[in-house]
Formats: C-alpha cells, structure tokens, sequence
C-alpha cells in the first residue's frame, strides 16, 4: 500500500498515511489532531545494480566550424 507524506499547517509536523491509491487525494488528519493538513509532493527514485554506464552522446556530423559547412 502506497505511503503518502503530509505537514501540518497548525504544527508543522510531517508525517506519513499509508492508504490505497483511490484514497490518495483525502484528508488525513494530523497525529495532534489537528485538520488543517496539506499533502506533499514526494519523489521516487530507482537504483539498479550492475547498470551499464550510459552510452556517450553521438558526435556531431560533418565537423565543420558552421555545423559541417566549410566555411574557408
């Protein structure tokens, strides 16, 4: 079940409701009792073993000085 990071506006705690996703947008009440609460935007970060170092950026065709052009 997905765990959705809250802070109170009363208070200033932050803390945390584990509810199902079709909940995710409710109210949550504060641990203090407080009911001004706003929800946080939290972020989600994968980290793999083993990967690859990402291929380098293709150089660029031609090598001219103007994009490939000649420019002499």
């Amino acid at each position: 079940m997905p765990s959705y990071s809250f802070r109170c506006r009363s208070c200033g705690d932050t803390f945390e409701v584990n509810r199902p996703m079709a909940q995710a947008s409710n109210p949550a009440a504060c641990p203090n009792g407080h009911d001004d609460t706003v929800k946080l935007l939290t972020t989600f970060a994968t980290v793999s073993r083993g990967a690859a170092a990402p291929a380098p950026a293709p150089r660029p065709a031609g090598g001219g000085c103007c994009g490939g052009g000649c420019c002499s």
